[in-house]
């Protein structure tokens, strides 16, 4: 009876050590994430490679061929597709959301969760842009884009530091 108590006390202890070790290395780990985000995004070098567009008519678009958006100091540079509605464009279709323009408000606020929401506006000869990018602490993105000429339209992808 008592060599159970003993085993079980152990074994409880044991338990215990593991679980605090493997909470605090997770904690550590998500502390991380958080900063090197911080960082990525406050040096104003960085992408984001999409793989997915959310038309606001229609269905999704999973994408195939390599498409980004890209914030490099003070300029953005968009290669992304169009899917979608346009109410007033150049004749031909204009470039659509295949540009590279100066940014004219660039705003960053960071949540508890270490999730970073940017608010970027730019502005074309074609069209006035303004792009909301949900940033999470893993990489994955989140791009909503709204324009003042055609309907907006959302992607997912993924975050790419750059040099």
């Amino acid at each position: 009876m008592r060599l159970t108590k003993c085993i079980f006390i152990w074994w409880l202890l044991i338990t215990l050590f593991t679980v605090t070790t493997f909470a605090q290395t997770k904690k550590e780990k998500q502390e991380k994430e958080r900063q090197e985000l911080k960082e990525v995004i406050d040096s104003y070098k960085f992408s984001v490679d999409v793989n997915t567009a959310y038309p606001r008519r229609g269905k999704t678009v999973y994408l195939t061929s390599p498409y980004s958006l890209e914030v490099k100091n003070d300029s953005l540079v968009s290669w992304l597709p169009y899917y979608g509605r346009a109410y007033s464009v150049p004749y031909g279709g204009g470039e659509g959301l295949i540009f590279k323009t100066s940014i004219d408000d660039y705003n960053v606020e960071y949540t508890k969760k270490g999730a970073a929401k940017i608010i970027l506006k730019a502005r074309t000869k074609e069209d006035t842009y303004k792009f909301i990018i949900n940033i999470y602490p893993g990489g994955l993105a989140n791009i909503d884009v709204t324009m003042v000429n055609r309907d907006g339209i959302s992607f997912t992808g993924q975050l790419i530091k750059k040099r």
